[in-house]
């Protein structure tokens, strides 16, 4: 049984990332254009340049996108996970302990999510995992040497 779940591996990464990416990005777009119920579901958007919530709402919006694409997932997902680490750490921990009373649970799962994409690369389906055969079929690339 666990041979043949193995073979699909690839593929249900890259669905878990293009899912997690695609929900990554909404919030972003939610708080920097005011679409899906806004910021904060108030309608609003963050105002341009405040701290922390455009940023935050910046790394949402590309990092979400950059991993949805499969796009520097590695890279894009280890900013995207240490975004929702601070947003944890300095916006809900305060407020309690654990997540479920602090209200960081999405920040947390956010956070491990993307932080096992780090880990784990795009899978299948990705831009990633497309440049790198192309460079790698290319015969007339020359080898890189340090």
């Amino acid at each position: 049984m666990s041979a043949r779940l193995d073979q699909y591996r690839p593929y249900v990464l890259g669905l878990f990332r293009i899912v997690v990416g695609l929900l990554f990005l909404c919030h972003g777009a939610a708080s920097l254009f005011g679409v899906l119920g806004g910021a904060g579901g108030t309608g609003g958007t963050v105002p341009a340049g405040t701290w922390p919530g455009w940023y935050a709402a910046v790394i949402e919006l590309v990092g979400g996108g950059l991993v949805l694409l499969g796009l520097f997932t590695r890279a894009a997902a280890f900013i995207a996970s240490g975004a929702m680490a601070y947003a944890y750490f300095k916006v809900h921990q305060p407020m309690g302990l654990f997540p479920k009373e602090n209200g960081g649970e999405l920040a947390a799962v956010y956070c491990w999510s993307l932080l096992l994409l780090v880990f784990t690369g795009p899978g299948a389906l990705s831009l990633d995992s497309l440049f790198s055969s192309s460079r790698a079929a290319d015969p007339k690339r020359e080898p890189v040497t340090a």
